[in-house]
């Protein structure tokens, strides 16, 4: 497989991953083309012996958090602001996926990164640990803290974190 298919073969999860991590379809797009743009200029960096996959995701989660820092801010969407979720054909599939994403979207970046790579994409510990430049106890530990805070956030048990306004 050509260098040029084996990107465009993750082109799909890129950006299911990247519509996870920024909650808005356009934002997403930007951030996966961003990862394309560094992946095809550093190209000569990647080890070929190495799985493609993580190395792209670790590009994308390199951009995000850039770009969160430059922003200098948290985005709090409101719930009308929200991408639909695809139309199920059960309405109540319909419903647990919306409540499912906005669960989702309450947990810390951190966590949410994690457990996407992980229950998503399907990533081995060691190679979200080698995405996100964590190491592999991190990852378990973060990924502990996010299934039982999204636990906790389905069954309404926990109530959303205040934000500190600074003057």
């Amino acid at each position: 497989m050509s260098s040029r298919d084996a990107i465009v073969a993750e082109i799909p999860r890129l950006r299911r991953y990247a519509r996870a991590l920024t909650g808005h379809g356009d934002t997403a797009d930007d951030l996966v083309q961003d990862t394309l743009e560094r992946a095809l200029d550093k190209w000569r960096f990647w080890h070929r012996e190495r799985d493609l996959r993580p190395w792209l995701f670790s590009i994308m989660h390199n951009l995000h958090v850039d770009g969160r820092r430059r922003d200098g801010r948290v985005a709090f969407c409101a719930d009308s602001d929200l991408p639909a979720p695809v139309q199920r054909a059960d309405q109540a599939d319909a419903l647990e996926l919306r409540d499912l994403q906005h669960a989702l979207m309450r947990l810390p970046l951190e966590q949410r990164e994690v457990l996407l790579l992980v229950g998503l994409e399907n990533l081995s510990y060691a190679d979200v640990a080698l995405a996100l430049g964590v190491p592999p106890g991190t990852v378990m530990s973060r990924l502990s803290r996010a299934r039982g805070r999204l636990r906790a956030v389905l069954a309404g048990e926990l109530t959303p974190p205040l934000r500190v306004v600074k003057p």
